[in-house]
């Protein structure tokens, strides 16, 4: 019989995750950006859709029919529960990819997404996605794919397999991958202590393994167990993809727009000499060590002129998407922090702070009348996306007609956060996708639903599930003791989030007034 997991981690249950690149007007956003023609996105797929959030906030939040297949159906099962809260049109399967390649009842899509799949997977497996993106993807639709990039994961191949030959080699049978996971890494303390040749000259090693340790341990099984793992130079992925027909446009990380944020002064002069797009990004991945991508790739792109762009821009609408008085206005980037200018930024701030989507030709209008250049403001509200500050946002009657979908999946979402912590987003039919929200905040919400009104009455009702699960509140990292202690901060906790955080779940359609 035929291993259908074909090496993937499959007893391990894959984070519920949310990823924002996937979301069509941000897709949208970066292709305007970049200056190229964005597709009207009606048909969207994503293939491993893993525990399914995703897919099912953005099947929930927009306008697009989505589609998609993850070949854990314990997965799919969670993900069609999902489904089934929202109401929302999608369809979901349980199929391989070279399973799915072949089903003659797929709509050709405007936006194929693979999150990490691309460096987890057979070269039979990628040669299946390869065929599926061939025969589904519309001349000018959108491909979004991340995958482990080179040189960036040079240093550490060597730590990785040596986890990975650990995992099979000196662990005893039926041994789960998560205990694995730690003998390995236990195994690789003693290594290091030993001082091996090996991480003499990198830094990075002994950094990346002090990470490791922080995260969670159901995403480093499935990162590091599997039996596949190809990290890819960008010119392997580009010429993969070239072969069928798709052209690289951008990073999905608007920050990257930047380049004082990432480059030296030399570094984007020598990138500034290369003509060659592709090779351009070889180089650029070699000047910051790059260990990750996340790109969007088009089928035929066609280039768009400043002024369309700029037409473009000031017709779409943009939100504050984070509570007011948590903006800060730091970005982050590889070449560390910078810190945008108060006097101008803070007033838009508060311009945007009722959380009223406005236009881009209202913010040009705004900023400019406050001494910004005009060609500086669509640089600088990409900026601001990029960092999270805003995010694109559809109109009133969008919002109308996705609202019920909404409310139903985050009453799923609400509900499940009495016992789990894993899901930390809910879907906004205002911004068409998700919007964090931890797990204390969506158990005062459930609150609110059920008729309790005041903040001691939200943090009594999250009490009751955390006790009965024997779980604390942390606090400066560590668990409160007592009933007394627990509701105090719960309080705390309640009231900075009806002054803060809830106003800002109305307006964006999450919760009622």
């Amino acid at each position: 019989m035929s291993d259908w997991s074909d090496g993937y981690v499959t007893d391990v249950d894959y984070t519920h995750g949310y990823y924002p690149d996937l979301q069509p007007r941000r897709v949208q956003l970066a292709l305007l950006a970049a200056r190229v023609q964005p597709p009207e996105i009606t048909a969207a797929c994503e293939l491993g859709f893993g525990q399914g959030v995703t897919i099912n906030i953005h099947a929930a939040a927009g306008a697009e029919r989505w589609y998609g297949t993850d070949f854990n159906a314990a997965q799919t099962a969670h993900a069609q529960a999902m489904a089934r809260a929202s109401g929302a049109p999608l369809a979901l399967r349980d199929d391989a990819f070279a399973q799915y390649s072949q089903r003659d009842d797929l709509p050709a899509f405007d936006f194929i997404a693979l999150h990490g799949i691309w460096s987890w997977i057979s070269d039979a497996t990628r040669d299946s996605l390869i065929e599926f993106i061939d025969r589904r993807l519309k001349p000018g639709g959108v491909l979004f794919v991340s995958y482990n990039t080179l040189p960036g994961w040079s240093a550490f191949a060597a730590i990785r397999h040596l986890l990975m030959e650990h995992s099979l080699r000196m662990s005893a049978p039926g041994m789960s991958n998560v205990h694995r996971l730690e003998a390995a890494l236990g195994f690789t303390d003693k290594l290091l202590a030993a001082k091996p040749m090996l991480t003499g000259g990198s830094q990075r090693i002994a950094q990346s393994l002090d990470t490791m340790r922080t995260r969670n341990r159901q995403y480093l099984a499935h990162e590091y167990l599997n039996r596949n793992w190809q990290p890819m130079y960008f010119s392997q992925v580009a010429e993969q993809l070239q072969a069928v027909k798709l052209s690289f446009v951008c990073s999905a990380d608007l920050l990257n727009l930047t380049d004082p944020l990432n480059l030296t002064p030399e570094q984007s002069a020598l990138l500034a000499t290369i003509p060659d797009a592709n090779y351009r990004e070889t180089v650029r991945d070699m000047m910051v060590n790059q260990q990750f991508r996340r790109d969007y790739w088009v089928r035929g792109p066609r280039a768009i002129s400043k002024l369309e762009q700029l037409e473009a821009f000031r017709a779409m609408r943009f939100v504050l998407a984070k509570a007011k008085e948590r903006v800060t206005l730091a970005v982050k980037g590889l070449q560390g922090s910078a810190q945008l200018e108060e006097h101008v930024y803070r007033p838009l701030i508060d311009f945007l702070g009722d959380y009223e989507a406005r236009t881009g030709q209202e913010i040009e209008t705004f900023l400019t009348g406050r001494g910004m250049l005009a060609e500086d403001v669509m640089p600088s509200v990409f900026l601001l996306t990029g960092s999270g500050c805003l995010a694109p946002a559809g109109t009133a009657e969008d919002a109308a007609r996705v609202q019920a979908a909404c409310d139903g999946l985050n009453a799923f979402l609400h509900r499940r956060a009495r016992h789990s912590v894993d899901t930390s987003f809910n879907a906004s039919p205002v911004l068409g996708g998700g919007l964090q929200v931890d797990r204390f905040e969506q158990l005062f919400l459930l609150a609110r639903s059920e008729g309790l009104a005041t903040p001691a009455e939200w943090a009594a009702f999250t009490w009751r599930f955390l006790d009965a699960q024997k779980h604390s509140v942390l606090k400066d990292g560590k668990p409160l003791d007592g009933e007394e202690a627990n509701l105090q901060e719960l309080q705390r906790l309640a009231e900075k989030f009806a002054a803060e955080e809830l106003p800002l779940l109305i307006k964006l359609g999450i919760t009622t007034a």
